[in-house]
């Protein structure tokens, strides 16, 4: 559940700007707050809708309140990552992100009131700090009990000697997973040897040696020293009462002392790099990778937006020049960028995945001299113009969004200043083609890249890296503009929705029409065409499958470019068939959409490229464990023939079928099958729905499938109880799979109590009874879970459990699962459990109904099925109504632990050597 970041971040300054701001300070509200505010508080400045007020203890508080979701985001940022670990301590900083969910005195099953209270959670860890948050459904309760808990957990989480001995094994085992990933272990050996002394040389998850021996003493110090209010920022962001807040805020961070110690201070400086450097990692895999590091300055130097429109310019889909030069002439599979580090000087990071059995040097070499022929022709004016357009767009749906901003301003906090977030915004529109050109001539040279090989040279060129300014300087002419956006306050209630919904129907197409005032005039879209029958889409799954992924790279009028550049002047975000755009652009938008449905001309450069890219995309899951026992499991449980677009098939099969599809093919299915013979089209946000029906009207009206629709009835085959085992060498993390099939629709007067026993069993996250066991308890597992499936019309289902592991800890992982399942249906749930289980299903399922793309998706699945919210309405009451027996008797009478089918895969020597010293051991 908690994730460490690995070395490769995504910068913040790449092409993320936008308008210059007004100068206008947002000071209605907080200048009515600070005539109450509680004593020793302090107001300290106001952007755009957020402002910041400062405990005397020194913690910095930011307030967002936004009350067009019923939601509130609760986010903590420490000023702590994994630079700021010492030698033999690497990973303490991403180990202590995991011990704070452990416990306190006042709060020690932490996970449980998550659970119970229906709340989204989690934790990461950067290179330069931690966070912490909670997304949940407004209400007082809610925010004040989150607010306690981490001003609790701040100072008073346990941080014991027998926690960590399980979470060692849990963080250790996310770390084997990180190294089955050939793109994680290249990059952390990248990392390495890009620098001699900045601890941006270690990766956030840190050294196994490490992770393992760690000492308790020494991570109680690292959270002594920093989880303090002063080396905190907490934001509380979503419908709350400001002054309410505050107060609770005070009242349970305010009582925490302000700290006497001195946080230490970190003075290394990564030398001037003197020459190319080169890392050849040789490992079992199936696909291969270039990736070239060129030092970069701090986040805060001009250079680095520079250096991030270069990034966007040069590997962005589809009119990166690299993207061009390399990817649509075959040369490589796919280009891509990134970057590390921002509080001090990082790398830029260029790559490319190459086709195994292609020549990796070949790739390499072209890499370069896209590179180099990148800082001789200055960018054009066009692609300036698209960077600067989509970090418009970017910005803008961030902040119309509180649950996005709320964590998203963990990373700027990192940097010193959270305002930073608004500046960097508007500072992308004032760069140039010179200032490009002039950051990639002087990071982008051979000597500053970590790539090649030593050689001996009089006049090396090397790249000095300057100081960035103090954030005070880059502030210092900063003026900030008020926030416009605005929404309505919607009840998310299933009556609600139905009662403002207008539903009709125009043709073949069902109608759902949902008007409503969105913070930013934003509205949801969800599409739903259904075509042909079984008969006819035999053999056909994988032209299917062309067809639809490649719509939008041409039609007759845009090609793939031209398409991506009308979607991002339309402000869209997503698909075809569910995206999110604006009410001004929802017009242009619909219409394009039917468009590209209707004219998609099928590029034949674009189909190579998609077809290379399936291939190896494929080619490289060959020896990947979850990979390898999922097919066998879809292969075991196949109900349908051969040919047949459910069908499951072999690797082999898989390839060998791509192969033979031909360009021909997908024209073909596209001019025979699209159309409109059945859908469903949904509206969520801010529109008006009259004019919104006569675009849809001449968008879609008269544009019928040749392919009539007939449902496809789902099967279910009875199949033979198996064990299967595969072996997947030198990889670090193994997969258990099992499953059962059941025989069960939704509307089953089982179905409620059976989803309840699974959500308590393995559905609930960390604290559900399997992860309590394998990951909690006994700390074999990073993650995992049960999962529950069953039919909309037919009545076919399943019951399924999986979890990683150390190879050399399958058989343990596997004789626990078993022994939990057996003690479940044996003693069944309790009582607390059910309480427990019907708060947080049923909070979930409101927070649910509170995401517009959300609620667009769901009006087509019951437009499709015939029925409207008050489905979900009665379900909910059926959830809260349920008896303890009806659920114990569930799970009793539908999971059967000796029909279950297993599927485990793994490295088998590990597992074999950890067996033996077993046995070894105990003989002596």
């Amino acid at each position: 559940m908690h994730s460490a970041r690995s070395g490769i971040q995504l910068s913040l300054k790449p092409v993320l700007r936008a308008l210059v701001m007004s100068g206008v300070f947002l000071f209605t509200a907080p200048l009515a707050l600070a005539d109450s505010l509680p004593k020793g508080v302090s107001q300290v400045s106001s952007v755009e809708g957020i402002t910041e007020y400062r405990l005397p203890n020194g913690l910095r508080v930011l307030l967002m309140p936004d009350a067009t979701k019923p939601t509130v985001t609760v986010n903590i940022t420490y000023l702590v990552g994994s630079r700021h670990e010492n030698y033999g301590e690497t990973g303490m900083a991403h180990l202590l992100e995991h011990m704070l969910f452990k416990g306190t005195p006042n709060n020690p099953k932490i996970t449980e009131e998550f659970n119970k209270r229906g709340m989204r959670m989690n934790g990461t860890t950067s290179l330069d700090r931690t966070n912490y948050y909670e997304l949940f459904q407004s209400s007082d309760d809610n925010l004040k009990w989150a607010l306690e808990l981490e001003a609790d957990r701040m100072v008073n989480s346990f941080i014991a000697k027998k926690d960590l001995d399980t979470e060692m094994s849990v963080v250790r085992n996310e770390y084997e997973r990180g190294e089955n990933s050939p793109g994680g272990v290249l990059m952390k050996r990248l990392q390495s040897v890009a620098y001699d002394w900045h601890n941006y040389g270690n990766s956030t998850i840190g050294n196994r040696s490490d992770i393992e021996n760690v000492k308790i003493e020494n991570l109680q110090a690292f959270y002594r020293n920093y989880y303090q209010p002063d080396n905190a920022v907490l934001m509380v962001a979503g419908k709350f009462e400001q002054e309410k807040v505050l107060q609770w805020i005070n009242a349970s961070f305010g009582k925490i002392a302000k700290p006497t110690r001195s946080l230490p201070q970190f003075w290394t400086v990564e030398p001037t790099q003197d020459g190319e450097r080169s890392v050849v990692v040789r490992r079992k895999g199936d696909i291969q990778l270039v990736m070239i590091a060129y030092k970069v300055p701090a986040g805060l130097h001009n250079d680095r937006d520079a250096l991030g429109f270069a990034n966007s310019i040069l590997t962005a889909a589809p009119h990166g020049r690299l993207h061009k030069q390399l990817v649509e002439t075959g040369k490589v599979v796919q280009v891509f960028s990134s970057s590390l580090g921002q509080v001090e000087p990082g790398i830029n990071i260029i790559g490319a995945v190459v086709k195994k059995g292609e020549s990796l040097e070949a790739a390499r070499d072209a890499l370069l001299a896209g590179i180099e022929d990148f800082k001789n022709n200055p960018p054009t004016k066009d692609e300036l113009e698209r960077q600067k357009r989509d970090n418009a767009n970017y910005y803008e749906k961030l902040l119309n969004n509180h649950e996005s901003i709320g964590i998203s301003m963990s990373e700027y906090i990192a940097m010193g200043d959270w305002r930073y977030l608004f500046k960097d915004r508007d500072d992308g529109d004032n760069v140039s083609a010179e200032q490009v050109t002039t950051a990639a001539k002087r990071y982008l040279v051979r000597d500053n890249r970590t790539v090649g090989m030593f050689i001996p040279e009089d006049n090396p060129q090397r790249a000095e890296v300057p100081t960035a300014p103090s954030m005070a300087e880059v502030m210092k002419d900063f003026k900030p503009k008020a926030a416009t956006l605005t929404g309505e306050a919607f009840d998310p209630a299933p009556a609600n929705i139905d009662k403002r919904t207008q539903l009709s129907t125009m043709g073949n197409l069902q109608l759902a029409l949902l008007p409503k005032k969105t913070r930013g005039e934003t509205v949801n879209v969800s599409l739903s065409l259904h075509w042909g029958d079984e008969k006819s889409l035999f053999k056909k799954g994988t032209i299917s499958g062309f067809a639809g992924s490649l719509l939008t790279t041409g039609t007759s009028k845009y090609s793939r470019a031209q398409l991506s550049d009308e979607m991002s002047k339309l402000k869209m975000s997503g698909g075809l068939y569910s995206f999110q755009t604006t009410r001004a652009n929802l017009p242009a938008a619909l219409e394009l959409v039917a468009h590209v449905l209707k004219e998609a001309n099928y590029p034949e450069s674009e189909f190579k490229q998609a077809l290379e890219r399936t291939l190896v995309a494929l080619e490289s899951s060959r020896n990947e464990p979850n990979a390898v026992a999922s097919r066998a499991m879809g292969l075991h449980f196949n109900s349908y023939p051969k040919g047949d677009m459910r069908a499951a098939v072999t690797l082999d099969e898989a390839l060998a079928e791509l192969r033979t599809v031909k360009l021909d093919d997908i024209k073909a299915f596209h001019k025979d099958f699209y159309g409109v013979s059945k859908g469903e089209l949904s509206i969520v946000g801010d529109f008006d729905v009259d004019s919104t029906k006569q675009v849809i009207s001449k968008a879609f009206d008269g544009w019928t499938s040749k392919a009539p629709y007939t449902r496809m009835v789902a099967k279910r085959s009875d199949v033979e109880v198996v064990r299967k085992t595969f072996n997947t060498p030198d990889k670090e993390s193994a997969i258990y799979l099992s499953r059962i099939n059941l025989t069960m629709r939704e509307d089953d007067a089982d179905y409620p109590a059976l989803r309840v026993a699974n959500y308590i069993f393995g559905g609930a996250g960390l604290n559900s009874r399997l992860l309590e066991r394998i990951r909690q308890k006994e700390g074999l597992s990073y993650g995992g879970g049960s999962g529950l499936s069953v039919g909309e019309i037919d009545p076919v289902g399943s019951f399924s459990i999986n979890a990683t592991a150390a190879p050399q800890n399958l058989e343990k992982l596997e004789a626990s699962i078993k022994d939990e399942l057996n003690r479940a249906l044996k003693d069944g749930f309790t009582a607390e459990e059910l309480a427990k289980a019907k708060s947080g299903m049923l909070q979930q399922r409101v927070q649910a109904r509170t995401n517009d793309g959300t609620l667009a998706a769901g009006w087509n699945g019951n437009l499709y099925l015939k029925r409207n919210w008050g489905w979900s309405q009665a379900m909910d009451d059926k959830i809260q109504a349920l008896p303890l027996q009806q659920v114990n008797d569930a799970f009793r009478r539908y999971i059967d632990p000796a029909k279950m089918s297993i599927f485990i895969a793994g490295d088998e020597a590990k597992a074999k050597a950890a067996a033996t010293s077993t046995t070894t051991t105990t003989a002596k």
